[in-house]
């Protein structure tokens, strides 16, 4: 029987960052006393700056980390750095980037996490799954910890960039494909599936799908969204894996990001929504429910619109199973011949 933790708090309320402490008292009592460190980014700070000077007088023996880079050698050094100084609670406030390191380098030292995102760009604000950087461009996923807790300022993600949000909805309507990826493997290759895992991230995409508040910035939507990313984090902890979100879309996306950084600079979301549309091509199912969630939302999944070409497009569709060769996707079975690959992008471009 699997094992697996669920967050303590998942709140989403207006204000909720300027008392965290009070926020959390019912389950962590006296957490102002507890040594902590904030972990974000320069750019942040420089944004958030007076916000994040709030968050710290209320945890007056904290301190501020800014990291550098989101790779493993700095999310270890972020682990080392917070074991010699016996920080005992981890706060990360940021995107996926920041709270990614910061997940892992909580799971490495054994402290307790309280994710405070400043936009719903992806699933990481809830997912037991770090993405960090190893070799060159090279990204690989890491197991690690599932934040104790969860706290969404809606007055902080209503600022955030309306692509980022939309890269949200990106992330979730991935998740349509990644499932039939998930049990394609489970029938060819004999993976395990669990029902429960797939039903809560299938409960996520439908979430997202069947939404009538499509007001990017209101506060239903905000609440909608962040459910959405969580079930998709928590179906992940459940499974103990990735699969429920991660499927052959995933996999053109790794292949964009390690192999076409310099000429397409895509965020993740938008990357997998903009692979989810061939993938249900070659899982030969009907696309409506893909470009119906695009088209309302707005996704910006044009290929040439991002900067990807019909040469990337096609070559990263076809180094995409390589990125991660022990998992088996539609990949394994279609047709991924330059002249279908063309049809498909033609196909995106009159479409989208």
């Amino acid at each position: 029987m699997n094992r697996f933790r669920l967050p303590y708090h998942l709140i989403v309320e207006e204000g909720v960052f300027d008392d965290i402490p009070g926020a959390m008292s019912d389950v962590f009592p006296k957490l102002y006393r507890r040594k902590t460190i904030v972990v974000t980014e320069e750019n942040l700070k420089g944004i958030f700056s007076k916000r994040l000077e709030e968050i710290m007088k209320d945890f007056p023996k904290s301190e501020l980390y800014l990291i550098q880079k989101a790779d493993y050698d700095s999310a270890v050094a972020l682990a080392k750095y917070i074991t010699m100084n016996e920080v005992t609670l981890v706060i990360g406030f940021g995107g996926g980037t920041v709270l990614d390191l910061a997940k892992f380098a909580a799971f490495v030292s054994k402290s307790q996490l309280i994710s405070l995102p400043t936009t719903l760009s992806n699933d990481s604000l809830a997912s037991p799954v770090a993405v960090l950087g190893t070799v060159g461009k090279a990204r690989k996923s890491f197991r690690c910890t599932i934040p104790d807790a969860i706290l969404v300022d809606v007055n902080v993600v209503k600022g955030a960039p309306d692509r980022q949000l939309l890269a949200g909805i990106g992330d979730t309507v991935s998740k349509y494909t990644a499932l039939y990826d998930w049990k394609l493997a489970g029938e060819k290759n004999g993976d395990p599936v669990d029902d429960f895992a797939y039903m809560i991230s299938r409960m996520a995409f439908d979430s997202v799908l069947y939404s009538e508040n499509e007001e990017l910035k209101s506060r239903d939507f905000i609440l909608r969204l962040t459910r959405a990313l969580v079930m998709g984090g928590l179906a992940m902890e459940i499974a103990g894996h990735s699969r429920p979100s991660s499927g052959s879309e995933h996999l053109f996306c790794h292949c964009l990001e390690e192999n076409f950084s310099e000429q397409v600079c895509v965020p993740h979301g938008i990357a997998t929504a903009m692979g989810s549309y061939p993938a249900c091509v070659f899982q030969g199912r009907k696309t409506k429910k893909v470009s119906t969630v695009i088209k309302q939302y707005g996704i910006p999944v044009k290929p040439s619109a991002n900067g990807v070409t019909k040469e990337i497009f096609t070559k990263a569709w076809q180094g995409a199973a390589a990125t991660r060769a022990d998992r088996y996707t539609i990949l394994n079975e279609c047709d991924l011949s330059d002249q279908r690959l063309s049809e498909i992008y033609d196909e995106m471009e009159a479409l989208f």
